[in-house]
């Protein structure tokens, strides 16, 4: 059986390339993140080949064991190879009901989405949560408009399942997220980035 979302939540989507290369970095700063509060990780490293990000994976899972939930970007082979907790899948992964098929209900499914419309559709084929953004300008994606707190506050009324900002979140703004109706906020480079 799958392990509930934690709400309110903080999630950190793993980033490589604010780490040095092959040093363990990423790992420590993972493991020190859970140690400040994040809950839930999201290994999303879309360089590495399959059999590269579930070595990864397996060494995440045992940092993350129990004290933060583990989920794996788009692929759910990985997170059931490595014993991760959950997929999130973005917007252009496969439908939401078709990775169901799959993961049954052990694992717990996210989805991205950018408009109501996406949101909808996710809750109704069986999405756990939705990452909703982009909230503010990010770097991640410089050529997104920010949709603002507001996009929060849209989706709540609207869907019932837990909803995560994502894009340009920091502690200057992460409030602002929850009180629009948030139940979490996804962060990069707040934490990976941090002294």
């Amino acid at each position: 059986m799958k392990a509930p979302l934690p709400v309110p939540c903080l999630c950190l989507i793993t980033d490589r390339g604010l780490c040095r290369s092959d040093s363990g970095e990423l790992e420590w700063k993972v493991a020190a993140a859970i140690r400040g509060g994040v809950d839930l990780v999201q290994l999303r490293e879309k360089d590495l080949t399959g059999r590269e990000l579930l070595m990864l994976a397996e060494r995440l899972k045992r940092v993350t064991e129990h004290s933060a939930t583990l989920i794996i970007n788009d692929r759910i082979d990985v997170a059931l190879a490595c014993g991760a907790e959950g997929v999130q899948l973005g917007e252009e992964a496969i439908p939401v009901d078709a990775a169901r098929k799959v993961a049954g209900n052990e694992l717990l499914l996210g989805r991205s989405v950018h408009t109501l419309e996406g949101a909808l559709v996710a809750e109704e084929h069986g999405a756990d949560f939705i990452l909703a953004g982009t909230i503010y300008a990010t770097g991640s994606h410089p050529d997104s408009e920010p949709a603002g707190p507001q996009f929060i506050s849209q989706l709540s009324e609207k869907v019932k399942i837990p909803i995560m900002g994502i894009g340009g979140i920091s502690t200057s703004n992460v409030g602002r997220v929850m009180d629009s109706g948030g139940s979490g906020a996804t962060v990069i480079s707040a934490i990976l980035s941090a002294e």
